[in-house]
């Protein structure tokens, strides 16, 4: 019985890869074939190796309506590590500030910061647009960003962490001569190594697949993401070079794919071992 429910959980499992899979093939094959051909829906799943050239040619050309895929992607990759390192260092101090320090309002202030969860970003982007007007970051990279950085979720997540630890061993570390930035340096940054990476790769990709923020607040070329160039490129449906297209979106593919397949132990780790 356990080897027949094992056949079938891997057969299920191979099912769902295969219907991940097909799509992301067929952009990949896609990209290689003639426009027209793709216009007319006569996809094929065998890639024509003389269409290569395209993934060359949209790197540094790019495509009518878009700038140069090469500078989008440093665009989308800025961005990303700026939101997952920016993301990253205010929960961890946030979360230490609500874990270990004792000052008045302190669990109002965690609150708050909690019930900031239940606000969709689209509550909050018209008066975040008006702030970023009013400091005069439309259309920089800072106003990419700095609105994005903060996080309610590994704000929570961290401080849980920290909770974990006893308080005796902050005691026992004051008391040895270690101050609040060598605890939190020397112990409590090792013990959350992995929610740290965990949090790195999920923080990236969705700072990588940023699309209504970066919409709204940069319309110079320049500034395009790879999202919002993706979508630059697709006109008119007779006037859409699909194989380009679709190289780019190959293209956009590879970063966070890289970055998950990098950083996969550590990641599985924070998800299983968060709580320990």
């Amino acid at each position: 019985m356990n080897g027949r429910t094992d056949w079938f959980a891997h057969l299920v499992l191979c099912l769902g890869a295969l219907l991940f899979l097909l799509p992301i093939w067929l952009v990949i094959s896609g990209s290689t074939l003639d426009p027209a051909a793709i216009a007319r829906g006569e996809l094929s799943l065998v890639p024509r190796l003389s269409g290569l050239g395209v993934y060359a040619s949209v790197l540094t050309q790019g495509s009518p309506g878009a700038g140069p895929v090469w500078r989008m992607l440093m665009v989308s990759a800025g961005m990303a590590l700026a939101i997952a390192f920016g993301k990253i260092i205010i929960s961890v101090l946030s979360a230490y500030a609500v874990a270990f320090f004792r000052f008045p309002f302190r669990m109002t202030a965690f609150w708050i910061i909690f019930i900031t969860l239940m606000l969709p970003v689209e509550v909050r982007i018209i008066p975040t647009y008006t702030v970023m007007s009013n400091l005069g970051l439309i259309n920089t990279f800072p106003g990419l960003t700095v609105p994005l950085i903060a996080s309610a979720t590994a704000t929570l997540l961290f401080r849980q962490t920290f909770l974990a630890v006893p308080d005796e061993l902050f005691e026992a570390a004051r008391m040895d001569g270690a101050g609040p930035w060598r605890f939190l340096r020397d112990i409590l940054l090792p013990v959350s190594a992995a929610n740290i990476a965990a949090l790195f790769v999920i923080l990236f990709v969705y700072g990588w697949n940023q699309y209504l923020w970066p919409l709204l607040v940069a319309t110079d070329p320049k500034l395009d993401t790879i999202v919002i160039g993706i979508v630059k490129m697709i006109g008119t449906e007779t006037q859409t070079e699909w194989n380009r297209v679709m190289a780019t979106a190959v293209l956009a593919l590879l970063p966070p794919v890289m970055v998950v397949m990098l950083m996969q132990h550590w990641f599985v780790k924070g998800l299983t071992e968060g709580d320990k």
